[in-house]
């Protein structure tokens, strides 16, 4: 299964994506409570993933030799201001985003912080649920891109949404005194924030007793969606977006992240959900009249880091590279 949580925050909370269910201040759908729904919706997925694993585990898993595991859209945050209450609603943001998953297929609950400000709306497992929901992955796949800040909505205002029990009481933006959080990206609420990575996977190491992981999506669309070619070729800015995110991952790597493996993305141009074909994350460009296949800037840079390395060995390519292979990680 792939983001269920992000999949609940667009479907049920914001009302973007089907079935648009949505209530205010998150936004005017025909139905849904997007207080209500979205631990509902979690829960039944949740429930889904644990049953299939169940399942394979029981008659296909000795057999095949595999592994299975859950994908969930990660992100980190930063104090908007430095303070400890903005410290704390760190925390319950990095709960409601990421753990709110996570928790649930390793430990078999909930975040303790959810349990504190969903009350009754966050359902519970029977203990025959939880008997297989608890410890339902072999590894735990992480989509990541960005950064955000981080403010709490207890014991301050928020702009309305952040001051909602569903959201944590945290509200959560990329900008602090105008001044965004990292570079900018054609995802607008994505920021180019390399330590992040490093950071994200310290978080799951720490939380999840290092349990295996793997970076399944990272990847970088450019804010300029610039129409010609030749300009779309030359993506230098996404060769430094991985060359930074990659050797954030390695720091992790040798401070004893069990990392398995990293994948870009995206291989091409593709369709990418509301934003159609307007957001190009490929390491290839993609004509849409002729269907042709040109490899930018980035495929090469890639291809060439895969295969060499740096043949300076103080580089931190050189290092990154070498993280990597001595963990055996697929990338």
């Amino acid at each position: 299964m792939n983001e269920p949580n992000l999949l609940v925050d667009m479907s049920y909370i914001r009302g973007w994506y089907p079935p648009a269910h949505c209530s205010p201040p998150f936004g005017n759908c025909s139905a849904g409570n997007s207080d209500i729904e979205p631990p509902i919706a979690m829960h039944n997925m949740i429930l889904g993933h644990a049953k299939a694993v169940k399942l394979y585990r029981e008659h296909f898993q000795l057999k095949q030799g595999g592994s299975i595991g859950i994908v969930g859209s990660t992100e980190y945050f930063e104090p908007l201001r430095d303070n400890e209450l903005d410290r704390q609603a760190v925390s319950r943001a990095l709960a409601f985003t990421n753990a709110w998953l996570f928790d649930a297929v390793v430990f078999g609950d909930y975040p303790a912080e959810m349990r504190l400000y969903l009350g009754s709306a966050l359902p519970t497992f029977s203990p025959e649920e939880t008997s297989y929901v608890k410890g339902s992955l072999d590894f735990i796949g992480m989509n990541f891109y960005t950064s955000l800040y981080a403010k709490d909505c207890i014991h301050s205002a928020c702009i309305s949404g952040g001051d909602r029990p569903i959201r944590g009481f945290v509200y959560t933006t990329g900008e602090r005194d105008g001044e965004p959080i990292g570079g900018r990206c054609g995802n607008p609420r994505f920021f180019v924030v390399p330590e992040g990575m490093e950071k994200i996977v310290n978080y799951m190491k720490e939380r999840y007793n290092n349990m295996p992981m793997f970076v399944t999506e990272n990847g970088f669309s450019s804010p300029q969606q610039n129409d010609q070619v030749q300009a779309l070729l030359q993506d230098t800015d996404r060769v430094n977006f991985h060359k930074s995110y990659l050797a954030a991952l390695a720091r992790a790597i040798r401070n004893g992240a069990d990392v398995r493996g990293y994948f870009v993305w995206s291989l091409v141009d593709n369709f990418e959900w509301i934003d159609g074909y307007s957001q190009r994350y490929g390491l290839y460009y993609v004509d849409r009249q002729t269907l042709e296949r040109v490899p930018k800037l980035s495929a090469k840079w890639y291809k060439n880091f895969l295969a060499n390395g740096s043949s300076n060995h103080n580089n931190e390519e050189d290092l990154t590279i070498r993280s990597f292979r001595n963990t055996n990680a697929i990338i």
